[in-house]
């Protein structure tokens, strides 16, 4: 083929010939920048592989990273399993089994990734977010997704999130703003993790996390600083308090002091909002996560105790006793998971109450069907969002808006066991989520979150606004 049939083949000529009057016209300081810019633009993106590998999370376990290949650019994601071991030191065996399987069903994934996944999505446009969903879906039809796996079926939908806003040449959390038919601009107000318990540290805390929320922040920013200057302030103070080996950290970052008590953590965290001269700014907010040590009808706060003094074994109305007088006594405006995932009952009881918010965790799994039970039921009033419990970005964008439908506070959340993947803080931002979950100001899986949603504010500038005191209302008004 000659030059001239080469060009005349590609319409090479009149494209050239476009780009250079575009130049001009433009009167482009570097003709040659634009033009070569203009070119690309006119090239529009295709979807030409996907390519999936193992790497590891935060605890060390097999996690699914995919590389998503366009004409133009190479898009990275990963997500965190779904099912990530959980446990406690006496449970190593059971782990052990675990992490084996959850190191084949990765190795499965990546192989149908590499195989079924690249081969349904080659030649399709990165900007058709709900066509390439869709076409994931087709591929596992199973209801839990097992086939391929939500997180590996996340991380594919979220590359090729990422592949549309570069073709569209907008940042990500505008895209899926798009994607969500808003044009809010929302950041949320951080739920931030200064004490771990539970299944994620060592001590004798039943809960799993007492998280901080600075709803007098006038921005983002700010909420940050008053969230890490707190958490350095309590490290302190659990150093005074309990000695230097006391603040050792757990899975999210939280300290984990030898404490067994809420109230001993609750006092120990308002002392150091006190402290950081916070007081009044900074709200509290427990993840119970109650199903951990849920026995039976019965909840057993010294389930990690070497000695149970057997006052331990409570019932689920007394769980409300103890979650009302929490309430009561301490600025405590959010409560995830306090009952088992099948206590429907119970959950609804206390939701009834309306003494503070209550996070559907287990309970919900971010299932739409779930959801639209305990929307009918009441049994909480506000959703977190663990995409990879979803599966694709267009589902969880779906759940988001049952929640919002709903007038639920909607928590976008991390899992523990992350990965460095800063997805999520574009989707609270563009979902205008109003809070987001992501650990401590401390671990890089969490603060890769937390310095995304700091960059975003910068580049919103006036047209970013914070949620602050407005952070459960923000999902349902946006």
């Amino acid at each position: 083929m000659s030059v001239q049939e080469y060009l005349e083949k590609h319409l090479l000529s009149r494209k050239i010939e476009e780009a250079v009057n575009a130049a001009v016209r433009a009167k482009a300081p570097d003709p040659v920048l634009f033009i070569s810019t203009h070119m690309r633009r006119a090239a529009p993106a295709v979807i030409t592989s996907v390519r999936a590998r193992q790497i590891l999370d935060s605890r060390g376990e097999p996690a699914v990273e995919v590389a998503l290949h366009t004409n133009k650019a190479v898009h990275r994601a990963s997500a965190a399993a779904a099912d990530a071991p959980e446990g406690t030191a006496a449970d190593a065996t059971r782990d052990a089994e675990k992490r084996k399987l959850l190191a084949r069903a990765v190795a499965d994934a990546v192989q149908v990734i590499n195989d079924k996944v690249s081969e349904a999505l080659v030649g399709m446009d990165p900007q058709q977010q709900a066509q390439i969903d869709q076409a994931i879906m087709d591929l596992d039809k199973a209801h839990h997704k097992d086939g391929i796996g939500m997180n590996a079926m996340l991380a594919v939908s979220i590359a090729a999130c990422k592949a549309g806003s570069a073709e569209k040449e907008v940042p990500l959390y505008k895209h899926i703003a798009d994607l969500v038919g808003k044009s809010a601009t929302t950041l949320p107000v951080p739920a931030i993790t200064v004490i771990n318990g539970g299944t994620h540290a060592g001590n004798r805390l039943p809960i799993q996390e007492i998280m901080i929320l600075p709803v007098g922040a006038k921005n983002f920013e700010e909420a940050m600083q008053m969230g890490s200057e707190t958490y350095h302030h309590l490290k302190d103070i659990i150093s005074e308090k309990y000695g230097p080996d006391s603040y050792n950290i757990g899975e999210d970052g939280g300290f984990a002091p030898n404490i067994s008590s809420i109230s001993e953590g609750l006092d120990l965290v308002i002392v150091a909002i006190d402290r950081a001269g916070y007081n009044g700014r900074i709200k509290l907010a427990i993840d119970v996560a109650a199903t951990d040590f849920c026995i039976g009808k019965k909840y057993d706060l010294e389930f990690k105790f070497a000695e149970k003094s057997g006052q331990g074994f409570k019932t689920a109305d007394d769980m409300i006793e103890i979650y009302s007088q929490l309430c009561s006594e301490y600025p405590l405006v959010s409560i995830e998971q306090p009952f088992d995932k099948d206590d429907w009952e119970h959950s609804k009881k206390f939701t009834t109450l309306e003494l503070c918010q209550v996070v559907g965790d287990d309970l919900l799994m971010s299932d739409p069907e779930r959801i639209k039970r305990a929307v009918i039921e009441y049994t909480c009033n506000a959703l977190v969002l663990k995409a990879n419990q979803v599966g694709t970005v267009m589902e969880a964008l779906e759940v988001v808006k049952q929640a919002k439908d709903a007038h639920w506070g909607v928590m976008v959340s991390h899992r523990s066991g992350d990965t460095d993947d800063s997805f999520i803080a574009d989707l609270a931002v563009g979902a205008a989520a109003g809070q987001i979950k992501a650990g401590a100001p401390c671990r890089g899986e969490c603060l890769t979150k937390y310095n995304q949603l700091l960059r975003i504010e910068e580049e919103l500038g006036s047209d970013g606004v914070y949620a602050g005191e407005n952070w459960r209302t923000a999902a349902s008004t946006s």
